[in-house]
């Protein structure tokens, strides 16, 4: 059917100019880190294609006016990984590129985590895991309240669950029927020292935000369609909020970092950078 093909035409081009995006923000948030000496490249790179999909496609946003009443609130609750926000707003034109240069840099705009009094675009200070969450139902509160029609959307870690004060905000979420809130969870299942379910057991993740009162959506966080279908479907039932759990790969990307547990925290040297930027350019691996 025509009407199936055109459809079919539309996301094969948002699938390629969103990847090439999150390819970008792969290279530039690598590239922060190692002339920063110091950074989370693993959480940056397996967070890489959700935040691209959100800002090149999902979100109402507008670097020319980034305080917009009317635009949708994004927060990076995992704001550790802030080379890769960074990496985004820049990309997005919220920032100039040069700037990124300054990564952690002493009085760069640009600090380890984000800081909404300085840059453009972020919407939260976070970095102390936990806090992401509760402050979008906040936002997602207040926005029913004054009858808007913008949506939040928060990214977390998943080992930043085990965090009490998100199964609070998860609770009111529910109790208060934000359904202009969605939840990504970057389910990479590694955290700083060890995997997550040796840390402190999550599963079974999707039944525990099921019983909180949330609709859930488990997708691959690599394939920019199926986060592009999810996104667009939210809310899926009017008065509950929205979970998308993106399964993804710790360091996707770049394969001496996939999957490894010291890439949480680890700075590449020179040799390592070179090899990670030729195998995003595209080189064979």
């Amino acid at each position: 059917m025509p009407h199936e093909k055109e459809s079919l035409h539309i996301y094969a081009e948002v699938v390629t100019r969103v990847a090439e995006r999150a390819r970008r923000i792969r290279l530039a948030s690598l590239r922060m880190v190692h002339a920063a000496g110091m950074g989370h490249p693993g959480g940056d790179l397996s967070c890489a294609d959700i935040l691209a999909t959100l800002f090149f496609h999902v979100l109402r946003l507008d670097a020319a006016h980034p305080h917009d009443p009317a635009r949708d609130r994004f927060v990076l609750s995992k704001g550790h990984a802030s080379a890769a926000l960074y990496a985004t707003l820049a990309e997005a034109g919220f920032i100039p590129r040069a700037q990124l240069e300054t990564y952690m840099q002493p009085l760069s705009m640009l600090n380890g985590h984000p800081d909404r009094c300085k840059v453009p675009g972020v919407e939260a200070n976070t970095g102390p895991l936990g806090h992401g969450l509760p402050i979008s139902v906040g936002m997602a509160l207040a926005a029913k309240m004054d009858r808007a029609d913008w949506r939040t959307v928060v990214l977390t870690g998943d080992g930043e669950l085990q965090e009490g004060s998100n199964w609070e905000a998860i609770m009111a979420a529910s109790h208060f029927g934000l359904d202009n809130l969605t939840v990504v969870v970057d389910r990479n299942r590694l955290q700083q020292g060890d995997t997550t379910e040796r840390t402190m057991t999550l599963e079974p993740l999707a039944e525990r935000w099921r019983a909180f009162g949330w609709d859930v959506v488990d997708v691959d966080g690599h394939n920019i369609e199926a986060l592009v279908r999810a996104f667009a479907a939210a809310p899926r039932t009017a008065g509950r909020p929205t979970c998308v759990i993106a399964r993804t790969l710790k360091g996707r990307g770049v394969s001496f970092i996939e999957g490894r547990v010291e890439w949480h925290h680890r700075v590449p040297t020179d040799a390592e950078l070179a090899a990670a930027v030729a195998e995003l350019d595209g080189s064979p691996r």
